[in-house]
């Protein structure tokens, strides 16, 4: 693996090239991105393509990435020009991107602005509340975790995001009359430490789950767009988006194996099924349409 910056007029982008192991292009160049999680969360599922060049890539702000346009939204149209400014970098469009969480977000920003940049787009689980029939509901959970976050700290905060996406189904009275989940219960830390910066818990992501795919354009696409959802997920927050999502489309939600983070490794705090998860995302790649 070799690593390589982008520089941008307001940002420079660290991103990492795996080249194939016999040295051939016998495939599209698979890259694949997170929000806002960076490379370092692709490693186990990159592994299993040792047949395929693999770029993986900190987005702007997070990991090795720096930003100096004076923001701190992680704006998925804004991500998605870093990205398109990716690919043309690497020469080697149209790619096969796979795209997790709000790395799924910021991919169906690119598809609708450069939809020649990508010949198929696997988006897991992207978190779109304002797809969903309870929508008002979604985001207001969402906006109470936020709330959460910038009043108690990251281990309140964190255990009301997990106490939110593990919730299955609408987000009912019965939800928002529920005690606040005590971060204890999920071996998070009760203490403050008065850091409000957290790119997942805070305001900074905001503009990630405010987004509205561009339907017209995506379906337009000749990006062949497949929505993926982890098996375990049905029914919850990611899950219920996902199957949104794919209807929007026109298409349905294909199932992986695991959760919303089901491409990590066995041995992660989050252990997922990656040699299985990479199985799935070879036959969704390889499918013709």
């Amino acid at each position: 693996m070799k690593t390589h910056t982008l520089s941008r007029d307001d940002a420079e982008i660290v991103y990492d090239v795996a080249e194939p192991e016999d040295g051939s292009a016998a495939h599209p160049v698979l890259v694949m991105i997170g929000q806002p999680m960076d490379a370092s969360g692709f490693r186990a599922l990159a592994s299993h393509f040792p047949d395929r060049t693999v770029v993986t890539y900190d987005p702007r702000g997070l990991g090795r990435s720096t930003r100096s346009d004076g923001e701190v939204a992680n704006t998925p149209r804004t991500q998605a020009e870093d990205v398109h400014a990716l690919i043309e970098t690497l020469g080697a469009g149209p790619v096969d991107l796979f795209a997790s969480s709000g790395g799924a977000v910021t991919a169906l920003a690119l598809v609708a602005a450069h939809p020649d940049d990508v010949r198929v787009l696997v988006a897991h689980e992207p978190p779109l509340p304002g797809v969903l029939p309870d929508a008002e509901a979604a985001e207001r959970a969402l906006a109470a975790v936020h709330a959460t976050y910038a009043a108690d700290g990251f281990g309140a905060g964190m255990a009301a995001f997990i106490g939110m996406t593990s919730w299955r189904g609408e987000f009912s009275d019965e939800y928002f009359a529920r005690p606040a989940p005590d971060p204890a219960m999920f071996g998070l830390p009760s203490s403050d430490d008065g850091s409000r910066d957290d790119p997942l818990l805070s305001e900074r992501s905001s503009a990630v789950t405010s987004h509205r795919p561009d339907v017209d354009a995506l379906t337009a696409a000749p990006t062949r767009i497949v929505v993926g959802v982890g098996e375990e997920s049905e029914g919850s927050f990611t899950g219920r988006t996902s199957t949104a999502v794919a209807e929007l489309l026109g298409t349905e939600a294909v199932v992986f194996p695991s959760h919303h983070g089901g491409f990590a490794a066995e041995d992660a705090p989050y252990p997922g099924k990656a040699t299985e998860f990479a199985q799935r995302l070879r036959e969704v790649l390889d499918t013709q349409a």
